[in-house]
């Protein structure tokens, strides 16, 4: 941490007779005081507010925060955005909530400026929060890195999409962007290197990183690692609603046909009530195309399939995708379920056009992955490659081959199939067939809520995945040298080499993944393409 912008103070008195010192930072903003870490040699500041929510409209922009009277003291990180959180199923938050958590190690100074790794989480734009609870940093910062974790707004608070200047839609991206800039602006003051920045996400974490490299200003972030996550799926862009205030507000007992009075009406009403409505009325908000308005800052205006991507230029990058995506959502269902099982058709009505003639389409499809079979649970693992691929794992390879095309300095591409003790997902919904289901890596990347002693493989995937990344976060290489723990060189893949370095027991570096399913999404969507929700304008 700089030596002009930290100060350590003598303060909480004494503990075990050791005396505690809390560092102090000077940002642009005033005055932060953090803690010292207990579980490694890291300081925390935690729950540093980067923005705040219009009370007037908080379904629109938020603002940055201003500077604090007082030193504020980053000792909580509790806040989270509305939502019904996927742990327990309970509806929580506050719109009080877009703060951000700065984990710094303590070799950090202004003569030892540190790469800096911002981690926006997932959750599909519905839920999910920054805390410690499932993103503890130590892991990671144990490499000399700073990591920053943050909170954006989330459903109807974060994705509503009115076509109106008040409400444009997106304002969860928007949240983030104000906290890059944030970021951007006050990382220095922690020892922090604002030249050298890589922003991180997972799931719809990967998407909203994507789409700030399409929309941001570039010079908020220096590197991108995109994790099972990409703009180009079908989940990853929504339609605006108009109606959407006027159903919520009649739900909630306020009738009206007026948009206006009906905003007005919700503003007031207890985020609770409005998430657990828009719950109960089947609403799912994420990211949509905005109309733009004179004076008001837009942010996703055109179709990411639609246009370049000149701000990926010389930028160099970290994607790839688990090996049983979808085994989170079939892995443990019975096999009565398979018998009724419909997503052929529900999964190519949410990517096309689907008109009287795109049966013919669905027969191919459904042909490839389970011939002429019987839906049954024998098709199950089939019916997982199928939703994995055209939900993660082709989106995925069409914005990566999109990064090279428009001149990525390198695409470190990786597939993770281990299977451990902490494949953090499997263990939840308690699958244990071999490979790894969407969001496993995340239980070897962070220190998330089971807290239990990792077993020696497991250890060993942590040890090699927190290197491998932080080296990519400092060096833009994850393997700048062949080492005893990362024995193989991850080689970029190009236009016309498909590498891959496959994360397993073994680290092997291998070509074109899942080759044959990834060939016929290419020849499909080829064939296809005017029929791509991408194109269209509604």
């Amino acid at each position: 941490m700089s030596r002009t912008g930290v100060v350590l103070l003598t303060i909480f008195g004494i503990a075990q007779c050791q005396i505690r010192l809390d560092p102090l930072v000077n940002t642009k903003l005033g005055l932060i005081r953090g803690l010292s870490a207990t579980d490694g040699d890291y300081s925390m500041f935690l729950g540093i507010p980067y923005a705040q929510v219009n009370t007037d409209n908080p379904f629109g922009a938020a603002i940055p925060h201003p500077r604090f009277d007082d030193i504020f003291s980053a000792y909580k990180e509790s806040a989270i955005c509305p939502q019904i959180e996927e742990f327990n199923n309970t509806i929580v938050g506050t719109l009080d909530c877009l703060h951000l958590n700065v984990y710094v190690p303590n070799q950090a100074s202004s003569q030892n400026r540190l790469p800096v790794l911002v981690w926006i989480h997932g959750g599909g734009f519905v839920h999910g929060f920054s805390n410690r609870y499932m993103f503890g940093p130590k892991y990671l910062v144990r490499h000399g890195v700073i990591l920053i974790t943050l909170n954006y707004r989330l459903g109807p608070y974060g994705f509503m999409c009115l076509d109106t200047p008040d409400v444009p839609g997106n304002q969860g991206l928007k949240d983030q962007q104000l906290g890059l800039r944030w970021i951007k602006d006050n990382i220095a003051e922690f020892g922090g290197d604002f030249n050298k920045i890589t922003i991180m996400g997972q799931s719809a974490g990967a998407a909203s990183v994507e789409y700030q490299v399409y929309f941001s200003e570039p010079n908020l972030y220096n590197q991108v690692i995109l994790q099972s996550g990409s703009v180009l799926s079908s989940w990853a862009l929504s339609s605006s609603d108009a109606t959407a205030p006027l159903k919520v507000a009649q739900h909630l007992g306020f009738q009206t046909d007026d948009l206006s009075e009906a905003l007005s009406f919700l503003k007031d009403v207890d985020t609770g009530l409005v998430i657990a409505a828009v719950s109960e009325l089947g609403y799912r908000f994420g990211p949509c195309i905005e109309k733009e308005f004179e004076g008001v800052e837009g942010f996703l205006t055109n179709r990411p399939l639609n246009i370049d991507v000149p701000h990926i230029r010389d930028i160099p990058v970290l994607a790839g995708f688990n090996s049983l995506e979808f085994i989170f959502m079939y892995g443990n269902m019975p096999g009565s379920f398979f018998k009724n099982w419909n997503g052929f058709n529900e999964s190519l009505k949410q990517a096309f056009n689907y008109d009287d003639e795109f049966h013919v389409m669905e027969d191919i499809v459904r042909h490839f992955y389970i011939g002429d079979e019987e839906m049954s649970e024998n098709v199950k693992w089939d019916i997982i490659d199928f939703s994995s691929d055209i939900d993660f794992n082709f989106p995925m390879e069409r914005s990566i081959k999109k990064f090279i095309k428009n001149g990525a300095q390198a695409v470190f591409r990786y597939v993770f199939s281990y299977s451990g003790g902490r494949n953090f997902v499997k263990n939840k919904i308690n699958v244990t067939a071999d490979g790894a289901s969407h969001a496993d890596e995340i239980g070897y990347l962070f220190d998330y809520f089971e807290k239990r002693t990792p077993s020696d493989d497991d250890q060993r995937i942590i040890d090699q995945m927190t290197t491998l990344w932080t080296n990519f976060v400092k060096y833009g290489d994850p393997t700048p040298d062949t080492t005893e723990l990362l024995p193989v060189k991850w080689i970029p893949m190009t236009e016309d080499t498909y590498n891959y370095l496959e994360i397993n027991r073994e680290l092997s570096l291998k070509k074109r993944p899942f080759h044959t399913r990834m060939a016929f999404w290419e020849l499909f969507y080829k064939a296809n393409e005017d029929k791509l929700k991408y194109f269209s304008e509604n």
